[in-house]
Order: structure tokens, then C-alpha cells, then sequence
């Protein structure tokens, strides 16, 4: 992204452009001081310096003198009425410092930073999104969904990966391979799988050393009292019957992972 400086008193007009250009571009504040702005540009080395003229009358003339000398390459914007922007107009005349007339919406100094820029705003704005979706990916728990149904598995993909980096083995043995590659944060086993069932996949999750603390959620499909006092007695996270219902199963989730009730 690239790096916006932004002066002026920290007011709610202050505080509302950052949050918006915040969204597109790193931005750091910085006060109308001339000696804390040398200091600012020097650290963040700065595409752009945006000064808010709110309260002109006594902002620190010689920090305009500092940018024109000392860093003429760098675009200036300045957002104020034409009376608060009316004792700098000398500056205004090479083209490095151009002002916005208060009031003006956000996307209107949206416009003139990407222009400024010589960037393109949608292609910004597109970066940005795809930059929020990468963090948001980043962010997710990891949930490792263990079923041999094919079928349950690509359901059960479907209504957590909005939510979820979700994984899928159709076996326990798949599902210690998967584990060993990717430690997921949550695992939803079937209880009633051939060969190596859910009690013996479980036992061996808890046999290793690296494994042993991921929580397990068992999925069974049969619902009789032997049944869930046989998974009960494993001491799994919890258990749901099939079909689990989405909303409920979530919120299991959530609780198991983050203590949300």
C-alpha cells in the first residue's frame, strides 16, 4: 500500500478521513508541528501529506516552507475553506500542493489522492479488497472435517467455510496424514467410519504428543442411549447428531474456540 501523512488537529474530521483512507493506503498521523513533521517524513517516507486546515489561524506556517524546500517531490494536498487555505496560496503555484475546499466527501478526497497518486481508484480499491480477504483468510481457525460419506463431507465444507479454513479426510488414517501436514485448531469426526472408526482415530490424536490437545467434535448418526453414552465416555469436545444443524454447530464451534456462548 502506499504511504499517506496526515496533518492537522486530531478532531472528529481528522479522525473520520483516516478511518476512510485507512481502508486503501497506510496512513499516519501526524501534528502540525514543523520539527515533528521533519521528524515523520524522515520515518514513514511518505507518497503523499495530506494536511487538514482546520484551525489555520495558527497551524505552523514554516512546515509548508519545509515541504516545498525539502521535499518538493512529494505531492501536497490540503483540505480547508477558501479562507483558512487563503494565507498559503503562495505555495499553491509549482503544482505540488493543491486544496480541497471544506466541506467534501470522502470519495472526492479519495479521487484527488489516487489522482495525485497516478493511481487508478478502482484498481485500489480492488487491492484493498482482495488485501482485507487475504487477512481475513489468514485469520480463520482451521476445522478438519473427518467423514467417509463424500457426500456429508462436501455439506459439511459448504456451511463452515465462510467461516473456517476447512479441511476434508474421508479417513482416519487420511486424517492423521492431514493433521501431521496442517495441525487444524478444531476436528469434526464421524463416530461410525469402517476400519478405523472415530474412537480409534481419536485415541490416536491423543496417543501424539503434538496432537493430543485439539479439540474433537464427534458427528454420529445413531441416536440411542448406548450410542452417546459409548461417545460420551471419550470425553470428545462435544458431539452432534447428523444432520447437524449449521446454526447450532457453529455456535459449538465458536464456543469450544473462542469461549463464545
Amino acid at each position: 500500500m502506499r504511504k499517506i501523512l496526515l496533518i492537522g488537529k486530531l478532531n472528529s474530521v481528522m479522525k473520520e478521513t483516516n478511518a476512510f483512507l485507512s481502508q486503501f493506503f497506510h496512513v499516519q498521523l501526524c501534528s502540525e508541528n514543523a520539527s515533528v513533521l521533519e521528524g515523520m517524513v524522515k520515518i514513514v517516507n511518505p507518497d503523499l501529506i495530506l494536511i487538514s486546515l482546520i484551525g489555520a489561524y495558527d497551524i505552523d506556517t514554516s512546515m509548508f516552507f519545509m515541504i516545498s524546500d525539502q521535499y518538493s517531490q512529494i505531492p501536497v494536498l490540503t483540505i480547508g475553506t477558501k479562507e483558512e487555505s487563503s494565507n498559503f496560496f503562495k505555495y499553491y503555484e509549482d503544482g505540488q500542493f493543491e486544496n480541497l475546499i471544506r466541506p467534501v466527501e470522502n470519495t472526492l478526497i479519495m479521487d484527488a489522492v489516487c489522482r495525485r497518486l497516478g493511481m487508478d481508484r478502482a484498481d485500489v480499491e480492488r487491492d484493498a479488497a482482495e488485501e482485507r480477504e487475504r487477512k481475513m483468510i489468514s485469520n480463520k481457525k482451521r476445522v478438519l472435517v473427518v467423514d467417509d460419506n463424500g457426500t456429508t463431507l462436501r455439506t459439511m465444507k459448504a456451511m463452515l467455510e465462510d467461516y473456517y479454513e476447512v479441511s476434508i479426510a474421508i479417513s482416519g488414517a487420511q486424517a492423521m496424514t492431514s493433521i501431521g501436514k496442517k495441525r487444524p485448531d478444531l476436528i469434526l469426526l464421524d463416530y461410525e467410519m469402517p476400519v478405523c472408526d472415530g474412537r480409534m482415530t481419536l485415541e490416536m490424536i491423543r496417543a501424539d504428543g503434538e496432537m493430543k490437545d485439539i479439540p474433537v467434535i464427534f458427528l454420529t448418526a445413531v441416536n440411542d442411549r448406548a450410542n452417546i453414552e459409548a461417545v460420551l465416555k471419550l470425553k470428545p469436545a462435544g458431539y452432534f447428531l447428523k444432520p447437524a444443524v449449521k446454526d447450532k454447530l457453529i455456535a459449538e464451534i465458536e464456543k469450544i474456540l473462542h469461549g463464545v456462548e
